[in-house]
């Protein structure tokens, strides 16, 4: 099995194999949206290729994003979110995770909260939390959710 990933959805379909078609069984793209104005622009080209298996991927956050119009019609198998690492990272609120995962339920999408990142804004209070920890914090956070594949 292999996951792809890219900010570059744009130039996929020049990059696709002949026999393609609508995708392989093992392979799963991921498409990549850090602020509003990107999810915009690539996640329509996203949903127009022949891809199988799609996720989309909101790291690093760097702003509250409305993806509700991409998660319809079970295209999108997960949306998974994580923060900005580095001693110079933006902040994740975590009001924006909280948000996306809704819309994610309200779509029966399933959702992953990866990372924090190394700063999270939680109940008014910046927490700065160190490169090891950023994953499994994330993971008390208890927010991931699963739905069955439709």
């Amino acid at each position: 099995n292999f996951i792809f990933f890219t900010k570059r959805i744009d130039r996929l379909q020049q990059c696709l194999p002949s026999d393609w078609n609508m995708g392989y069984d093992n392979v799963v793209i991921g498409c990549t949206a850090e602020n509003q104005k990107m999810a915009d622009y690539r996640l329509p080209i996203f949903i127009s290729l022949p891809i199988k298996h799609r996720l989309i991927i909101v790291a690093p956050m760097i702003e509250r994003i409305e993806l509700s119009p991409y998660l319809h019609n079970h295209l999108i198998k997960e949306v998974s979110v994580g923060g900005e690492s580095g001693k110079y990272a933006r902040c994740l609120d975590i009001r924006w995770v909280e948000d996306l995962r809704r819309q994610c339920t309200d779509n029966e999408i399933s959702f992953t909260f990866h990372q924090t990142g190394s700063y999270l804004k939680k109940d008014n209070r910046i927490y700065n939390i160190p490169r090891e920890h950023q994953h499994s914090q994330a993971k008390k956070a208890n927010l991931n959710i699963r739905f069955p594949e439709i």
